[in-house]
């Protein structure tokens, strides 16, 4: 890897589809292929800084994939990118930011970008994003009394204000310009 360059990580088993995405991020970052979950596991190491992650794969699914970085204690960002729509099942999942197939160019790169500002903030305001993407995923899927009916949606609401209230403190103090920069970044 070259000083300074960020390390993004594409699995999807439909090679075009990877290797497109590979081919749109490179001009930015260093990217590793790989075309299934073993595969991807074999390339992630601590280098990688983000993972655009495909759910339904044969053998490991990203699902399993998703577990295995998460029990790995491995700290890269890490978008699901799949034809997958979001249901409550995502709440419980260890990812920063969920896209649903088919997904532009500009969209992916702003993704990454902002995925790899995300890495530069504290754990609370990385958790918070997190909580916060998966509200809107679920929102912009569900219907408002399938979310009204959801125990498990209402826990995720509770979360999100809890994480607003502790990085309400955090942004208090910061001054004008770091708190304008953080925002734009993310």
């Amino acid at each position: 890897m070259s000083d300074g360059e960020r390390v993004v990580l594409v699995v999807d088993d439909e090679e075009s589809v990877a290797e497109g995405y590979g081919l749109w991020l490179s001009d930015g970052y260093e990217v590793r292929v790989a075309t299934g979950g073993a595969e991807a596991l074999d390339l992630l190491d601590d280098d990688v800084d983000a993972v655009l992650l495909d759910r339904r794969m044969p053998g490991l699914s990203g699902d399993e994939v998703l577990a295995e970085i998460a029990e790995r204690e491995a700290d890269p960002r890490v978008a699901m990118v799949t034809a997958v729509d979001p249901d409550f099942d995502i709440i419980d999942m260890p990812f920063d930011t969920y896209l649903t197939k088919p997904v532009e160019r500009e969209q992916l790169l702003d993704t990454v970008d902002q995925l790899l500002a995300l890495a530069d903030h504290d754990d609370t305001v990385r958790e918070r994003f997190r909580v916060a993407e998966k509200k809107a995923r679920l929102e912009q899927r569900k219907a408002p009394g399938e979310l009204a009916d959801s125990d498990a949606y209402a826990a995720l609401e509770s979360r999100l204000a809890e994480l607003e209230s502790e990085t309400e403190e955090t942004v208090g103090e910061m001054d004008h310009d770091t708190f304008a920069k953080t925002v734009r970044n993310l």
